[in-house]
């Protein structure tokens, strides 16, 4: 794709300087905690703070995953397209806020019970307890290191030592972290709270917003990949076409 330049400079350069992306998604990045606590107002503090961190990085990494498509589409979006990088960098700081509350506040350390396990007092081991717990933790837990993994290479200095090709191949992880995402946080948003044995809340006043977020996503990338494919040159000639059509 040839290479549009923006041509208002005060756009390019807040393009271009790392300090005020950084800035701006900082800012965006506590909007959205405080706005996602605000919704979960009436749950726990640990609860209201874990799943807020947690909805704050599941939109950081949409814009990710999104701002690619939306430049592909729109042409005037190009100004955006560097935010991508510092999107990703702050969902998966959110992330680890996220765990950490996780670790501390509700499994209290104990990575037994991280997958699900609960000691058992009368049998002196640990039993199962709640299989989709463990596995929606060990999903997330998944998606985490895919996205420090991503996080630390997202740097000019990293591009330069893994070389073009090894970072773009590297790069291409943010698929997988995006549906390991939407895995774990499909679990709590929709099933974790249904267990017979325990109390069912209200339903998630998030739901049908997350389902919003997965198929924009969704639509945006189908477009911008339809633009792409529809794009392409077509030949010119009958006899061009054969020569590049499949033996």
């Amino acid at each position: 794709m040839k290479t549009v330049a923006i041509q208002d400079p005060m756009l390019r350069r807040l393009s271009r300087s790392a300090l005020v992306r950084h800035g701006l998604m900082v800012i965006l990045s506590a909007g959205l905690v405080l706005l996602f606590a605000a919704v979960h107002g009436e749950w726990s503090p640990m609860h209201r703070w874990n799943r807020a961190l947690a909805d704050a990085s599941l939109v950081l990494i949409a814009l990710s995953m999104g701002l690619g498509p939306i430049a592909r589409l729109f042409r005037p979006a190009l100004t955006l397209l560097p935010y991508r990088r510092e999107s990703g960098i702050y969902g998966c700081l959110l992330a680890l806020a996220h765990a950490a509350i996780i670790l501390v506040g509700w499994v209290e350390w104990d990575l037994m019970r991280m997958f699900g396990f609960e000691w058992h007092p009368e049998l002196l081991r640990y039993v199962m307890f709640q299989h989709g717990f463990g596995l929606a933790n060990a999903i997330g837990i998944a998606a985490l290191l895919v996205a420090i993994l991503l996080a630390a290479t997202s740097s000019d200095v990293a591009m330069r030592r893994l070389g073009v090709s090894g970072w773009k191949f590297l790069q291409m992880g943010v698929l997988p972290l995006w549906w390991l995402s939407v895995a774990h946080v499909a679990y709590f948003v929709f099933m974790h709270f249904l267990s017979f044995h325990q109390a069912t809340p209200e339903p998630n006043p998030l739901q049908y917003w997350f389902v919003g977020l997965v198929v924009l996503v969704l639509v945006l990338r189908l477009a911008a990949y339809l633009k792409t494919i529809g794009g392409r040159r077509k030949p010119d000639s009958p006899d061009e076409g054969a020569k590049h059509a499949p033996i």
